[in-house]
């Protein structure tokens, strides 16, 4: 039995400075037709910026959940470019860090069910101050380094609640712990 859906038609609903909605009239592997509503995003990179065991989180304000949480750097791909190149990118812009070496580690959705995007996972090592940091007009960042070691009592007090972060979090934690 095939579990794909054939795609009837497809109507723009939005078309947004980041998002883009359709409404799509699809067929179901048992015949039937139903209707989906999906959202369109261009995707986007989230780096694990790595130095003498800490990581580098984000405190930012996110006004779809109107309230401040803590990230990793992250950001939206632009159209045509490269995601390690996004990845370089968002990490100056948004710490005014460079990476000397960016490993992918993951790439995974963020929520299939009705969303396209997909998030690449980069670890930013060999970092050092960059000359060209121009922070975006419209983001509000605090920095902080947190040690490798306080990474499990941070995801266990619930402060963390962004998937990318506690994908990215666990992840460093499994292979700082097999490592030690």
């Amino acid at each position: 039995m095939s579990l794909t859906e054939k795609t009837l038609s497809v109507e723009k609903i939005y078309d947004g400075r980041i998002i883009k909605v359709e409404k799509q009239q699809v067929e179901l592997p048992n015949g039937r037709q139903t209707t989906r509503e999906i959202v369109k995003h261009p995707g986007a990179v989230a780096i694990l910026a790595v130095r003498d065991d800490q990581v580098l989180l984000i405190k930012q304000f996110r006004k779809a959940m109107d309230e401040v949480l803590i990230e990793i750097p992250a950001g939206k791909v632009e159209a045509g470019e490269e995601r390690v190149k996004t990845a370089g990118r968002e990490l100056i812009e948004e710490t005014g860090l460079e990476a000397g070496k960016l490993t992918l580690l993951h790439e995974f959705y963020v929520s299939p069910g009705f969303c396209d995007e997909l998030i690449s996972l980069y670890k930013a090592e060999e970092l050092t101050d960059s000359t060209e940091y121009t922070a975006d007009d419209d983001e509000f960042i605090e920095l902080f380094w947190t040690p490798f070691s306080e990474i499990d009592s941070l995801l266990q007090s619930g402060q963390v609640r962004d998937a990318k972060t506690i994908l990215a979090l666990q992840t460093l934690l499994l292979n700082y712990n097999h490592s030690n």
